[in-house]
């Protein structure tokens, strides 16, 4: 676990950092999430790649030469403008954003299918899934680590049984769907939210204390002073997570915190990049405005020869 949040920057984001806390990163889930990365526009555009192409087509991007990039991008911008006005809304950049997370899951789940479906039915049950994720364990349990693999099981076992909707223990492509990415369900919330809660719960009371929040993304032992990252959560822990101001996260407050019913990853994603790349401020982009800022939509990085070593026919 390390220290990345979604930290709301920018002038864009002044207002809404007044009244909402920053979203912890790590631990935030949502549809699905648009990048492990960072979003700190001052050290790296990697956050704004990751969103705007997904995580996979972002690599391929960073193994083009700007000039490659620019050109890719403008065929993707014909894509996004889907009234073909010649305009980009954030509208429709959001849109672009969230079929770009769909996309993550759907190739997501086929990838895993293919390896879970040992029998080819078109159905993984929870012993096809159990065998091929555990199945060393369960031959030759290792004593050093058994307890770390059973653990790991029996919460898979849970997930998949929550996510297995008509309980016959066997998941259709939909169930599967929801067992490995169930923030994109509601039926499966409760079971992101109490994961969540285990994982950093360490005295397992049931509920999340200002020394465990802080815990789970800050070890004190190579630093003697807290950086201000760190003291900022301290306040957002208080004045914000804990609700109720008893001093401890319960179960809605911790959904609160990682389910946040009133924020929108890809709506506040697609504001950034109109903000930052809207040269006239008329509040939409033209394809100029955004090749212009190609390095943060995209970004390239040229190869030792300059070529282009991936190409896509999506683009």
């Amino acid at each position: 676990m390390d220290k990345n949040y979604l930290l709301l920057i920018f002038s864009l984001w002044a207002l809404c950092a007044l009244c909402k806390p920053t979203e912890k990163k790590d631990r935030v889930h949502h549809d699905p999430q648009l990048s492990e990365k960072l979003h700190d526009d001052s050290q790296s555009f990697d956050y704004d790649h990751d969103a705007f192409l997904g995580a996979e087509e972002s690599k391929s991007f960073d193994q083009l030469t700007p000039e490659e990039s620019k050109e890719r991008l403008g065929i993707i911008v014909s894509k996004i403008d889907l009234d073909k006005d010649g305009f980009v809304t954030e509208g429709e950049l959001t849109a672009w954003i969230k079929k770009t997370q769909r996309k993550y899951v759907y190739d997501n789940v086929e990838r895993q299918w293919q390896e879970f479906d040992m029998n080819q039915d078109g159905f993984i049950s929870w012993e096809e899934y159990r065998n091929v994720t555990y199945g060393t364990y369960l031959d030759d349990p290792d004593p050093d680590n058994s307890f770390n693999y059973k653990q790991m099981m029996v919460r898979d076992e849970r997930r998949f049984k929550m996510a297995d909707k008509d309980g016959d223990l066997i998941a259709t492509k939909e169930e599967f769907t929801a067992f490995l990415h169930p923030e994109e369900y509601d039926y499966m919330k409760d079971i992101v939210v109490l994961e969540t809660m285990e994982d950093i719960d360490k005295n397992a009371d049931g509920v999340i204390d200002l020394e465990e929040y802080i815990g789970d993304m800050y070890n004190h032992d190579n630093e003697a002073d807290e950086p201000d990252w760190v003291k900022t959560e301290r306040e957002q822990f208080l004045e914000f997570r804990d609700k109720n101001r008893d001093g401890k996260m319960d179960k809605e407050e911790t959904k609160d915190w990682i389910l946040p019913s009133d924020y929108d990853h890809a709506e506040a994603e697609a504001r950034h990049l109109v903000y930052e790349s809207d040269q006239n401020k008329d509040g939409k982009l033209t394809r100029e405005e955004i090749v212009d800022k190609y390095d943060l939509f995209v970004g390239s990085q040229a190869t030792d020869f300059g070529e282009a070593l991936v190409r896509h026919d999506e683009f």
